[in-house]
């Protein structure tokens, strides 16, 4: 079994907090040899009228000493995920959680600012001490 991140209980208790259900812990999926593990899987309903919201979270914590590095390897699982997606559940929203220490400093870079909009990745940023997510981009 995979090991997971730091923050994982956390953001799980984050996203609850907000009304999402989790449904998947973690989302499973395979394509032919390849099998993932998406740290989360959630949905809620958006009004009865208009069905539920789909998604998907890979938690990230960037305590590491390097993180570019762990971005490199996000990046990666970003988007090996997406094309999984894309194939398996196609409703589904993928996103990113990182900390809004680190959204606030190193994902403020013109580098990671401009990957981030080339591969059009979406975020949820939490807050740690709060246990409370503070910003969704998608």
């Amino acid at each position: 079994m995979s090991r997971k991140d730091l923050f994982h209980n956390l953001v799980k208790r984050a996203l609850e907090k907000e009304q999402w259900t989790i449904t998947s812990d973690p989302l499973e999926l395979e394509w032919e040899e390849v099998k993932v593990k998406i740290d989360l899987a959630a949905e809620r309903i958006i009004a009865a009228d208009k069905g539920d919201e789909k998604i998907a979270v890979e938690i990230k914590s960037f305590i590491g000493s390097s993180p570019i590095s762990e971005f490199h390897t996000a990046l990666g699982q970003f988007l090996n995920y997406q094309l999984i997606l894309e194939k398996q559940e196609k409703k589904r929203q993928l996103y990113l959680a990182i900390p809004h220490e680190i959204y606030r400093t190193f994902f403020q870079s013109v580098f990671v600012q401009t990957t981030s909009q080339r591969y059009q990745l979406k975020f949820i940023i939490y807050e740690p001490a709060t246990e409370e997510i503070v910003r969704w981009i998608n």
